[in-house]
């Protein structure tokens, strides 16, 4: 009889070499992915990189940030109206609120909108600088902490409105001589509600924002740190070249001195 094919430890670890090399390399470009994502922040609470460049164009085009503009400018209206005419002057030198002659009512629409104001000015800054933020902890506070502040002036927007509007539906026409502060009171009233449209606009942003930054598995502990990630994979290679890592196994499956004897078929 012929004799058979003759199979050894050698021909075996051949044979599985290269299956091994190829899935050793289908890992390390999973995990080089993985990096990349972690390196560019991918959901980091919506914003990219930490310490990548801003551009001022593609910002003011953003949603958020004109939601923010035009808060800032509903606040400034609402307290400039009452500041400047929201008092009147009624044959004494004592001045009288346009809405009732209720001073809590202007003093009300006052601190709303002045604080508004700043409040825009400060989140603003927040906003541009946010991804200058490296740590993933801090970014989560800054979004808790406009989601909280959005939501209680959206709603501190809607007392107002309704506080103010039910104020000046009880001003008699004799309490403003010559119609004085008609249009400072209108004013307030309508941009108070405007505000709580931006203003509960900017907190569904903002909680979207949070969603995204929900995925904390796409981060390192370096990241969570506020450390800079390190490179699990360094290069020998020159600048501009490329190569593809693979992972390396110390040993074979098999090895000469545990190999098996090699075996044929025995002829009759």
């Amino acid at each position: 009889m012929r004799a058979g094919p003759v199979y050894t430890a050698e021909s075996s670890s051949a044979s599985i070499l290269p299956w091994s090399r190829e899935r050793g390399a289908a890992r390390s470009a999973q995990r080089k992915e993985r990096e990349r994502q972690k390196m560019d922040g991918v959901g980091s609470f919506g914003a990219g990189r930490a310490g990548s460049t801003i551009d001022p164009i593609a910002f003011a085009k953003q949603p958020q940030t004109i939601l923010r503009v035009l808060s800032w400018i509903f606040s400034l209206v609402v307290f400039a109206s009452i500041v400047n005419e929201g008092y009147v002057n009624m044959g004494s030198e004592r001045l009288h609120c346009v809405f009732n002659k209720n001073a809590d009512a202007c003093n009300y629409g006052v601190f709303v909108g002045l604080v508004g104001l700043m409040a825009c000015s400060f989140f603003f800054l927040l906003d541009y600088k946010f991804s200058s933020i490296s740590s993933v902890k801090d970014r989560k506070k800054a979004i808790m902490l406009e989601i909280g502040f959005s939501g209680s002036w959206a709603f501190l927007y809607f007392v107002s409105f309704c506080f103010l509007a039910n104020q000046w539906s009880r001003t008699t026409a004799d309490e403003l001589p010559l119609n004085q502060g008609a249009d400072a009171a209108r004013a307030a009233i309508a941009f108070s509600f405007f505000s709580i449209l931006t203003w509960a606009g900017l907190t569904v942003r903002a909680v979207q924002k949070y969603l995204l930054g929900t995925d904390m598995t796409l981060f390192t502990t370096e990241h969570m740190d506020g450390g800079a990630p390190t490179q699990p994979y360094p290069s020998n290679s020159p600048v501009g070249a490329t190569t593809e890592t693979t992972e390396t196994y110390q040993s074979p499956p098999f090895t000469e001195n545990n190999a098996a004897p090699t075996y044929q078929v025995p002829i009759y």
